[in-house]
């Protein structure tokens, strides 16, 4: 976790040299800020890594004399299948093309991304993957 904090930290200060290198040189305004906008997101994720590493034990990235099979185990928990994101995207699609050709598609595409998202959140909840 340290070396993240580290990484996303020295990333930042890259890109904010990068930022202020196209500035000076470019004069154009949007591309300027859109390279600050990164220097912050990337400052926010470096102090956020840097300020979870010191409350977490050392992990074995952050030995150097750690061998691969360290941090072998269990990851974590992943599901199986699911269909929600499907109706999601299919109603996202819908809504985007509402923006395009009529928002009267919105009227369409609004319950599809409800049922979706509803399904998504509930999906452990009922079904073959209800936890006992």
């Amino acid at each position: 976790m340290k070396v993240q904090g580290k990484m996303f930290i020295w990333l930042s200060v890259f890109v904010l040299a990068m930022a202020i290198v196209y500035g000076v040189w470019s004069k154009e305004p949007v591309g300027t800020t859109a390279l600050f906008l990164s220097f912050s997101l990337c400052m926010m994720v470096g102090f956020y890594l840097a300020f979870t590493a010191k409350r977490m034990d050392n992990l074995a990235q952050d030995d150097k004399e750690a061998e691969v099979a360290d941090e072998a185990g269990e990851v974590g928990f992943f599901s199986p299948h699911s269909w929600q994101p499907l109706s999601l995207a299919v109603g996202g699609a819908l809504a985007f093309m509402g923006v395009v050709f009529g928002w009267w598609l919105l009227y369409f595409s609004a319950p599809i991304i409800l049922i979706g998202l509803w399904g998504w959140v509930f999906e452990y909840y009922r079904g073959e993957n209800q936890n006992q």
